[in-house]
């Protein structure tokens, strides 16, 4: 069975398929704010879209991180490492690359087990 998550005409931002939800790329809503805060603002919707799902952080199989700036890795490891659950850390990937929208801090996409 496959179900979606808040649906547009475009995309859906989170697919639950054969076992796994697979999480769209997010971005955070105040594109202005800082690279902590955008950072809170995704793993919120992360969070979210998880929890309608019927999962968890814990439940995490992998997480891509892009950020548009490489200097931004440090500060957002502060907030990824306080949010990530320690006994079941998710295989992650960062890397730098230019997002969509210039003011853009960061994107996150992610897949979790149910």
């Amino acid at each position: 069975m496959m179900k979606h998550y808040k649906v547009s005409p475009r995309m859906a931002q989170a697919v639950m398929y054969n076992g796994a939800v697979h999480i769209a790329g997010q971005v955070a809503d105040n594109r202005k704010a800082g690279i902590e805060d955008q950072t809170r603002d995704v793993l919120a919707k992360i969070d979210a879209l998880l929890a309608e799902a019927g999962t968890n952080k814990s439940r995490l199989v992998a997480v891509n991180v892009f950020l548009p700036h490489i200097t931004d890795f440090e500060a957002m490891n502060r907030i990824y490492d306080a949010w990530v659950d320690p006994e079941r850390p998710p295989a992650r990937a960062c890397v730098e690359a230019r997002l969509a929208d210039p003011d853009l801090r960061i994107e996150i996409t992610a897949i979790a087990a149910l």
